[in-house]
């Protein structure tokens, strides 16, 4: 990963925030149709502008998705290509908002670089975000189907002023929703003659076991218990669902800071069940059970603990998919000695899940003032088409016979109880499909359809994995402490307030449990003070606002 200046990120910033400070001179709120640039044109075909993140193995100018889409909607990319390096790739789009230079659309992937609900109605109030719903109501009957009969993206979508200013992905991937999972060694556990730990004491005593009786048999103390990564870690949000709600956020260990009591907003992170979890939390980091470099190393470094080529190390890790921490596919099978753990059951009885949906709130695809009405117009029937199956099947897979077939009739979908829709193709080539930057509208039951091979461990039947281990998290939500983030919008007039206790609030919360569960603070003398530290970055004030938000936007009943 190529490094990038401090220095620069730090003026691309302040030049977008004055920028937005100041206002375009485009003026506010214009709609979709109003003194739009004239087209520019290539042969029969519009010229369309778009900055989007692709990793090194997509070339967006020769996707097959790209000529596709290009042939059915007569539209020239021209393309800006940024990088799945979040930080980088939010870097550019900044310097070319505060540049003036930026695209005519922006097609951006959630989890990579996806606009925030403060950054669009800045930009929405600027006129540089150009308002979407009267052409979809004109041209995209798909998108204005999906959004009237979906509360929750009808709410995502549209700002308080009214106007939908950009639109979110809608993917409902089943495992994502239930995030907080332990996926452990069970080739281990039947070695050691262990049962899958179903309660606290229980994973104690089988990291225990994992750290001191050699389970990998090559004689050396060369077991982790327990690791992760400070990028995927869902180490805190699953051992804290033994003791209290833990709501999902951000990585690096950062839980949300809400949740809801009887409609009222409040946090967990100050009361007496989280302190216990976090205490729980420091008993296995101070015996060894929870490596050290869990809270430190990235990815890549966690990945090679996992493939160590002389000896499988790792006992257990807490992320979303095993994936992340052992290569799937591995010649000596390592990747299919893991298996999920449930919820784990704490010593009052508690066990808890985290609920993470929709899994995207992010805002990834929005026209600019930039754009002519032939480029907004193309541009939002390709969307339209993306709404339909054939179209988020190709958009995700790409085209058919290339990346997906129709099911055989020996083929079984992924919920054993729906009719197989489609089929995606092993050892397809590269560079075919728009992959995460196209899944705008994947419904559960269109995710759910997909034929997916019963062997759960090889490489193809890793959704059917992710969906079986999934069934034991379900039963452990409870979605009445939910904060429904995705559909809450805030005054404009606070957003820079709430922003800013935010991101002071989420690193005391990030920066305390580390110094407790490490040792460096104090928990059982230092508890009290380091609450009262929360109120002295505005914590209540935090809550109040969010309290303001979520009556004017909770859902109705």
């Amino acid at each position: 990963m190529k490094p990038h200046s401090p220095g620069n990120r730090i003026a691309a910033v302040v030049a977008a925030a004055a920028l937005l400070a100041a206002g375009c001179s485009s003026g506010g709120n214009q709609s979709s149709t109003d003194s739009a640039p004239k087209a520019k044109t290539e042969g029969d075909k519009v010229v369309v502008s778009v900055m989007a993140a692709a990793n090194p193995d997509m070339k967006l100018d020769t996707n097959q998705t790209t000529a596709l889409l290009s042939d059915k909607f007569k539209i020239k990319f021209q393309w800006q290509p940024t990088t799945m390096d979040g930080a980088a790739a939010k870097e550019k789009r900044q310097i070319a908002i505060s540049s003036g230079d930026y695209p005519d659309l922006f097609l951006l992937i959630p989890y990579v670089d996806a606009f925030t609900k403060p950054e669009l109605q800045k930009l929405g109030k600027q006129g540089v975000a150009m308002p979407l719903e009267d052409l979809i109501k004109q041209h995209a009957p798909n998108i204005q189907k999906a959004l009237d009969s979906n509360s929750v993206l009808k709410a995502m979508s549209t700002a308080p002023d009214g106007h939908i200013y950009a639109l979110p992905q809608w993917s409902d991937c089943y495992h994502c929703t239930y995030p907080n999972k332990l996926w452990i060694n069970s080739a281990w556990l039947k070695k050691l003659k262990l049962e899958m730990p179903k309660t606290t004491e229980e994973l104690r005593e089988v990291l225990r076991a994992f750290k001191t009786k050699d389970p990998n048999g090559n004689g050396k103390a060369d077991e982790v218990p327990m690791t992760t990564d400070k990028q995927n870690s869902t180490l805190i949000g699953y051992l804290m669902g033994a003791f209290a709600y833990a709501p999902y956020g951000a990585g690096n260990g950062v839980p949300s800071l809400l949740e809801l009591n009887g409609g009222k907003v409040s946090t967990p992170v100050d009361k007496p069940e989280w302190r216990e979890g976090l205490k729980y939390i420091k008993s296995l980091y101070q015996e060894g059970l929870i490596d050290q470099a869990s809270f430190t190393q990235n990815a890549e470094a966690l990945q090679a603990v996992g493939n160590d080529p002389d000896a499988v190390r790792i006992g257990s890790s807490p992320v979303l998919w095993p994936g992340i921490f052992v290569q799937l596919g591995s010649k000596d099978g390592r990747d299919e000695q893991y298996d999920p753990a449930p919820p784990l059951t704490g010593p009052d009885g508690t066990s808890l899940t985290a609920y993470n949906n929709p899994t995207s709130i992010g805002y990834t695809f929005m026209l600019t003032n930039k754009s002519s009405m032939e480029a907004r117009v193309a541009a939002i029937k390709m969307l339209d088409y993306m709404y339909t199956d054939e179209g988020a099947i190709i958009a995700n897979s790409g085209p058919e016979g290339v990346g997906w077939v129709k099911p055989g009739p020996d083929d079984v979908a992924l919920d054993t109880k729906a009719k197989p829709v489609w089929k995606n193709l092993t050892g397809t080539p590269k560079n075919i499909a728009w992959e995460s930057m196209g899944q705008y509208h994947l419904p559960l039951p269109l995710r759910n359809a997909q034929a997916v091979p019963k062997d759960i461990y090889s490489e193809a039947g890793l959704e059917r994995r992710l969906f079986q281990a999934t069934q034991a998290y379900e039963p452990h939500v409870d979605k009445a402490k939910v904060f429904p983030e995705a559909q809450v919008w805030t005054d404009p007039g606070v957003v820079s307030e709430l922003a800013t206790l935010k991101t002071n609030l989420d690193s005391y919360v990030s920066q305390g449990q580390l110094a407790f569960i490490t040792g460096s603070k104090n928990i059982d003398t230092e508890w009290d003070a380091w609450v009262k530290g929360l109120d002295g970055l505005g914590m209540k004030r935090y809550l109040e606002l969010n309290q303001q938000a979520y009556d004017k936007n909770k859902p109705s009943s």
